[in-house]
């Protein structure tokens, strides 16, 4: 990690550009954290008896971009990538992952999320989240989607420490 390839998100905006610049900035920023390492580096648990690694967040996160985006506006049947029974934990069993496998995964989610949300009219879309029964508008799929990454590129920063002792951004 010596360069920040991540572009910043804008100091002022409009929401939906806003909204789709703090993605993408947190998606480079869980591509950055797992950077130069191997794969054998990237499955590194943090501690037992957890099973997170960075390769796991990665998986994670491909599941999460498409449970929120594909699940909720296109195909409410579509299984999750690495469990049939949507069970979200078994994402972060990495043991048996590669780099390869991890990321064509979560960057294909990627990009279909991305286009997903260029193709709809507005913020206000809805969507129908299945687990809730509930519908949703893209507004709020955005911003909880932003608030995993969030949540998860704090994970990434620590299990990169133990990793090869690599902090910062």
């Amino acid at each position: 990690m010596t360069t920040d390839p991540r572009t910043g998100p804008p100091l002022v905006g409009q929401e939906r550009e806003t909204l789709r610049a703090f993605l993408d900035y947190h998606r480079a920023t869980l591509a950055m954290k797992c950077e130069g390492l191997t794969d054998e580096e990237l499955r590194q648990r943090s501690m037992p008896p957890s099973t997170l690694s960075l390769l796991g967040l990665v998986r994670h996160m491909a599941e999460v971009e498409r449970t929120w985006f594909r699940r909720c506006f296109e195909d409410q049947e579509i299984p999750l990538v690495w469990s049939d029974a949507m069970d979200f934990q078994v994402a972060y069993d990495a043991s048996a992952s590669t780099r390869a496998e991890a990321f064509a995964a979560w960057e294909a989610e990627v990009e279909i999320a991305r286009r997903i949300e260029r193709e709809a009219e507005s913020l206000d879309v809805l969507g129908h989240q299945p687990r809730w029964g509930e519908d949703v508008s893209l507004r709020m799929v955005m911003v909880h989607v932003l608030l995993e990454y969030g949540r998860h590129n704090g994970h990434a920063d620590f299990l990169r420490e133990g990793v090869d002792g690599t902090v910062g951004a």
